[in-house]
């Protein structure tokens, strides 16, 4: 379950992206258009944001940003950090490239690897707890009772063209930053946004 809530982040999401997209390779001179929607996964510790955002770029592309939003700075990933922002109820917030974060990492291989899906949002309003629609579905092609690898560290992150390959503890992940691109991977993460199928978001292949 996600909490989000009734707020404002300053800059917002899509100002963030926006500034540091010209400067990933695999975004190859696209620009933000518009945000289409997005999926989020659960932090056990109910510490860290984590949620990937499907922007429409203006050539028609879509790309997907993996965001995580800290209290504090992630160690050692400073060259991941996105930028900086003030959340109205939550305070200061960090925001990372999600693919250098273990907690991405952590939660995207338990989606995985158990055949979960994307968190269920809720909205805080009045002091209930008010289901939001999900925009978009995405479903790990694993299993139910699966055992989940534990994430320490993400050891590396490699852009090549228009993917990104993530090594973290006992697998590699590889992400289409460019939706549609092919992802190597023994399981998957695939995603549909209401009747059309994106296929493949993510591959998995633990090493």
């Amino acid at each position: 379950m996600a909490i989000v809530h009734r707020a404002t982040l300053t800059p917002s999401k899509q100002e963030l992206v926006e500034s540091w997209l010209p400067s990933r390779p695999w975004a190859d001179g696209r620009s933000v258009a518009e945000k289409v929607a997005e999926y989020r996964f659960d932090d056990p510790a109910g510490e860290v944001g984590v949620e990937t955002i499907v922007w429409r770029t203006d050539d028609g592309s879509l790309v997907q940003t993996p965001l995580t939003y800290r209290a504090a700075p992630l160690e050692g990933a400073d060259a991941f950090l996105i930028g900086t922002a003030e959340h109205s109820v939550l305070g200061p917030r960090w925001v990372y490239d999600g693919c250098a974060d273990p907690i991405w990492a952590t939660t995207l291989a338990a989606a995985i690897v158990t055949g979960g899906s994307q968190a269920q949002m809720y909205l805080e309003q009045d002091s209930e707890q008010v289901e939001v629609p999900a925009r978009m579905q995405v479903r790990g092609s694993g299993s139910a009772g699966a055992d989940v690898p534990a994430v320490d560290a993400v050891e590396s992150v490699r852009d090549e063209g228009p993917v990104t390959r993530v090594a973290a503890g006992p697998f590699e992940v590889v992400l289409a930053r460019v939706v549609g691109s092919p992802v190597a991977g023994n399981q998957t993460l695939s995603g549909r946004i209401g009747d059309q199928e994106l296929g493949p978001l993510v591959g998995l292949r633990l090493t």
